[in-house]
C-alpha cells in the first residue's frame, strides 16, 4: 500500500513539475505580443553632427559590412554620400571631422555617421576595432568616397 501511495505522490509531483515546466515554456508563447523584446541601439533622424538624415534618390540598396581595424590604422579622409548606421562591437575609434571636431566611439556605441562631410577614423585603442556598418544607399550611389589627393 505504501508503494502505491508513493507512486501516486510521485506521479502527482511529476505532473505538477511538468505543468510548471510547461507553464514556464508556454507563458511567453501566450503573451499578448509574440514579437521578442527589443533593445534599441539607436533611434534618431539626425547624424552625429546634427544634420537631418536624407535618403538618396533611386532604387534602394542596403549594404551591411563588418569593419576591422588594427591599432593605429586609419581609414583615410573620406565621406559618405548615403546614410550610414554603425555599431561598435569592440575597440576605440576616434573620428576626426576636421573643423567640426573629433568624436571617440567605443564598445556599444551606435551612431548615424555624418553624410557629405569629410572625416577620418583611427583606431586609437590598444586592440582591434570591430564595427558593423550598414549603408542605406541606392543603386549607382557610392557608399564611401575617398578624398582626392
Amino acid at each position: 500500500m505504501r508503494l502505491n501511495r508513493f507512486r501516486t505522490v510521485s506521479r502527482a509531483g511529476a505532473l505538477v513539475g511538468a505543468g510548471l515546466s510547461l507553464g514556464l515554456v508556454a507563458g511567453p508563447l501566450l503573451a499578448k505580443s509574440p514579437y521578442p523584446p527589443l533593445q534599441i541601439l539607436l533611434q534618431s533622424g539626425e547624424t552625429v553632427l546634427g544634420a537631418p538624415i536624407a535618403y538618396p534618390e533611386g532604387t534602394p540598396k542596403v549594404t551591411a559590412a563588418l569593419v576591422t581595424m588594427i591599432p593605429g590604422q586609419k581609414t583615410g579622409w573620406h565621406r559618405h554620400d548615403v546614410p550610414l548606421f554603425a555599431y561598435v562591437e569592440e575597440g576605440e575609434l576616434t573620428v576626426d571631422y576636421g573643423d567640426r571636431g573629433k568624436k571617440v566611439y567605443g564598445p556599444g556605441d551606435a551612431l548615424l555617421e555624418a553624410v557629405g562631410v569629410e572625416h577620418e577614423g583611427e583606431n586609437t585603442g590598444d586592440g582591434p576595432v570591430r564595427l558593423i556598418a550598414v549603408f542605406m544607399g541606392a543603386d549607382g550611389e557610392s557608399n564611401t568616397v575617398m578624398q582626392a589627393e
